[in-house]
């Protein structure tokens, strides 16, 4: 699969198609203002109709993944889900399919002068460029 992520300050999806403000950021003070990550998923026609759980983990520059107390305890820092897309009639076989998603993110308490990086992984993997680097400001 191809990916590709952008960070942002706002986005949206309608009709199929990302809707995207204030994109293209890789530094911001701390918390974090509310943010979002858009994220378009080219999914090839061998692996349309099967049904994809993905995962976006927030990970501190020594690689550890990034906690935050919450009501049950300290949790990762991110979202999960899944898609599936099927194929369209009337395209033409071996056609890739895009998959658009959005992830909202509210204000988050992070350490200042800090590298983080947002990693996607789809089925459990990972690859190159499935990430967002950033880093807080003093």
């Amino acid at each position: 699969m191809k990916v590709t992520m952008l960070l942002c300050d706002h986005a949206q999806i309608a009709d199929h198609k990302l809707f995207i403000n204030g994109a293209g950021w890789n530094m911001c003070g701390t918390p974090t203002p509310p943010h979002a990550i858009a994220v378009l998923v080219s999914v090839p026609w061998d692996q349309t109709n099967v049904r994809f759980d993905y995962q976006l983990q927030l990970v501190h520059e020594d690689g550890r993944v990034v906690t935050q107390p919450g009501p049950a305890g300290s949790a990762p820092v991110g979202a999960a889900g899944s898609f599936e897309v099927g194929r369209p009639s009337g395209v033409r076989p071996g056609t890739a399919i895009a998959v658009p998603l959005v992830i909202n993110v509210a204000p988050l308490p992070l350490d200042p002068d800090t590298g983080f990086e947002w990693r996607l992984l789809i089925a459990g993997i990972t690859q190159e460029g499935w990430s967002l680097p950033f880093r807080t400001l003093r």
